[in-house]
């Protein structure tokens, strides 16, 4: 069966942050995730996690300022000494989390850059990253975005449709570059809105490439709502990736219509939502 995680800067926005651990146990998640832990005291997170029985399951390397426009540091020529830099405090907060993945994003590519020098930089970043992380027990992945839209309007803080101009929009562009960075410590993180916004073809797509899949998430296609509404079939893709043999978690990083709880009709199959009640 499908283990699905809550991603806490998406889901239950209805309650401050800090209270989204309570709202996601009471619903009957086992983990959570999200993409900032730095705003937050890692101790604070850690006892919050422990206290609702919850697993960390993914946090973002330092990605920059994202108020001026940074998604990310990895593809980013000029920035190799911060991006390195920031990876300690990713190792930090793996630790107090327990949390063993990390998303190493690769950033923005400004109009007029050099595509060849993005990749370029990119590359032996992340061959650094892995090696790095893999020093203290994290694991690495990278997770192609769509480059067509951006921040939702109104919406809370890091919750997007997409990511203008980010560096990494495909699979098979992704997994060209892990081959070629040659690491045994980096894997592929595949968001099932970005492939669809982008590729189509979702079940071949991973079917062709599980062996490399680290981490899922999911939401409907149009407007990143829960997973039952729009064009993708979902309950064929879970059966799909259980028939893999895939063991790892399925985030639910998507934008609730409504009520957060109310919403979660579609996981009551797997044992989450207003059921449990």
């Amino acid at each position: 069966m499908p283990r699905f995680s809550a991603n806490l800067h998406y889901l239950f926005t209805e309650v401050p942050f800090m209270q989204r651990f309570e709202a996601a146990a009471e619903a009957g998640f086992e983990a959570v995730e999200f993409q900032v832990p730095y705003d937050f005291p890692a101790a604070e997170l850690c006892t919050r996690l422990r206290a609702h029985g919850l697993e960390m399951v993914l946090f973002d390397a330092p990605m920059g300022d994202w108020d001026r426009g940074d998604r990310g540091l990895a593809a980013v020529p000029g920035r190799e000494t911060e991006f390195r830099d920031s990876l300690e405090r990713a190792v930090e907060y793996g630790a107090a989390l327990d949390c063993t993945t990390v998303h190493v994003m690769a950033g923005v590519v400004r109009a007029g850059a050099a595509y060849d020098d993005a990749r370029r930089v990119y590359i032996e970043n992340l061959r650094h990253a892995a090696a790095f992380l893999r020093g203290h027990g994290l694991k690495a992945v990278i997770e192609p975005i769509n480059n067509k839209m951006g921040l939702v309007r109104g919406g809370p803080d890091y919750t997007t449709q997409g990511m203008h101009g980010y560096f990494l929009n495909h699979t098979v562009q992704a997994r060209r570059i892990i081959e070629e960075v040659g690491s045994d410590n980096l894997f592929l993180h595949l968001d099932c809105y970005h492939m669809q916004m982008l590729e189509g073809n979702l079940a071949q797509t991973i079917r062709d490439n599980i062996d490399l899949v680290r981490h899922f998430q999911v939401a409907g296609v149009p407007g990143r709502h829960e997973p039952d509404i729009g064009e993708i079939n979902y309950p064929f893709l879970f059966d799909l990736i259980d028939e893999l043999g895939y063991a790892g978690w399925i985030g639910c990083e998507y934008r609730p219509r409504g009520n957060t709880m109310e919403g979660l009709g579609w996981a009551a199959p797997y044992g989450i939502g207003p059921a449990r009640r």
